[in-house]
């Protein structure tokens, strides 16, 4: 198991693949199934095309769209953008799973991990990699 530390520099999608393929490809284990856990409530996992900018792009505004920072929310001791980024983590989801073949994540050819950060002011977020096989 492995904690990798991530800081996003801004709210929205942050590709974490190739940190995630450096730590798979040390690994002893060639075939398996590695599971992805983020330890925050603000923010999520997405797998996610990684080619188009655009699709990102698209992404955020339809989250941001969907949970808009406001005052309307009963939950907002760390600002505005507290509870939407709760929201926009509820929609989406913290833990994946991504098989492991001949020490290779088995992606599809346009496929990323993601971190995605809901808040404003992104911290370090932490991520648990546990990849289990032979």
């Amino acid at each position: 198991m492995f904690v990798l530390h991530a800081r996003p520099d801004r709210r929205g999608l942050s590709e974490i693949t190739d940190s995630v393929r450096s730590w798979v490809g040390k690994q002893a284990i060639t075939q398996g199934m590695l599971t992805l856990f983020c330890r925050h409530t603000s923010a999520s996992l997405l797998i996610q095309e990684n080619a188009a900018r655009a699709v990102r792009n698209d992404l955020e505004k339809f989250f941001d769209g969907l949970a808009p920072e406001g005052s309307h929310y009963e939950h907002d001791d760390e600002g505005p953008d507290d509870m939407p980024a709760h929201l926009k983590t509820a929609l989406t989801q913290v833990q994946l799973n991504v098989p492991v073949m001949d020490g290779s994540l088995m992606l599809g050819t346009w496929q990323g991990i993601y971190l995605f950060e809901h808040r404003a002011r992104p911290s370090m977020r932490d991520i648990v990699l546990h990849l289990v096989g032979e």
